[in-house]
């Protein structure tokens, strides 16, 4: 776990408005930390309010790293954002800090966790075939296609995560492989005794809300949302000289709202599909943080007690 350059690094992550912004920069500050983001959609130039992306009083604060680093139209892979992360963490430790990750990606975390498999490069003539197919049969067709031949990846992905049923079946197709073979260490949990031996205090800290709580607090934080112009931030991305990729195009609240500007819907079922849709991803990223036997749930008050001996007051 946490081989090389991330070995002192400590991360603090949750789901989708359990408030990881603030108090990563409260902890930071006692640390003597400076931040990497571990938020996918946080990358991207001109995503801010339907981001969550922390404001400049909290940038001011603390440093801030891997925010605004990507144009809304390119992709960004997890292991380009392990090779940015390792980068920022060597920056960072050698002006004598810490570095603190904030964020609620799963396979942002898990990739810092356990590292990532040596699969094959992308063909990019087989993934724009498959991506083709995708548009003509739907995403539907694919994971169908993938639960026959990989039904252990195709159990991990969504029917609508297109790129990673994408990926999967890329994988397939060029070592004759499945994905879920190649991905043996993600397969493979800490045993107990790992588990047991692992260094106190805990290095991961996921901030764990009860669930009315979370969900009220995600219903509200889409109202403010939309009130600080999220609608006119999305109208700005449908202005940019390029098309958006396919990942940031796939950000909470940002797809609901192309939906309702193409005609798809009211601005109103838009509004509520955003905060239906962010309770949902709310739910899964707490039932990945359960399965990771690293990953200790935590009260906000919890996180200073644990964290305490590591603190500069």
């Amino acid at each position: 776990m946490f081989s090389a350059p991330f070995s002192n690094a400590l991360v603090l992550t949750g789901p989708t408005g359990s408030g990881k912004s603030e108090l990563g920069v409260e902890l930071a500050e006692k640390l003597d930390a400076e931040i990497i983001s571990m938020d996918s959609m946080a990358l991207y130039r001109g995503m801010d309010i339907g981001t969550a992306k922390p404001g400049g009083e909290l940038r001011q604060r603390v440093p801030h790293h891997l925010l605004d680093v990507r144009e809304p139209w390119q992709s960004a892979s997890v292991a380009w954002w392990l090779n940015e992360a390792g980068n920022c963490v060597r920056l960072i430790e050698s002006r004598n800090k810490r570095a603190l990750f904030v964020g609620g990606t799963p396979l942002y975390l898990k990739a810092l966790i356990y590292g990532l498999f040596d699969g094959p490069p992308a063909d990019l003539a087989l993934r724009r075939r498959l991506t083709d197919e995708s548009q003509q049969a739907g995403g539907q067709a694919l994971h169908e296609r993938l639960a026959k031949l990989d039904p252990a990846a195709a159990k991990r992905l969504h029917p609508n995560d297109v790129r990673r049923i994408i990926r999967a079946l890329e994988v397939l197709e060029l070592t004759g492989r499945p994905l879920s073979d190649w991905q043996q260490q993600w397969k493979a949990e800490p045993s107990a005794e790992h588990t047991a031996n692992v260094e106190s205090p805990p290095r991961v800290l996921w901030l764990d809300l009860p669930r009315a709580e979370l969900y009220a607090r995600i219903d509200a934080r889409v109202g403010q949302m939309m009130k600080a112009g999220l609608l006119e931030e999305v109208q700005q991305l449908r202005a940019l000289p390029h098309p958006i990729s396919r990942e940031a195009a796939q950000a909470l609240g940002y797809k609901e709202l192309f939906a309702y500007l193409e005609g798809q819907s009211s601005l109103a079922e838009a509004v509520v599909r955003i905060q239906t849709r962010s309770r949902n991803f709310a739910k899964r990223q707490i039932t990945w943080f359960r399965h990771l036997p690293t990953c200790r749930p935590v009260t906000r008050e919890l996180t200073f007690t644990l964290w305490g001996s590591k603190m500069k007051y």
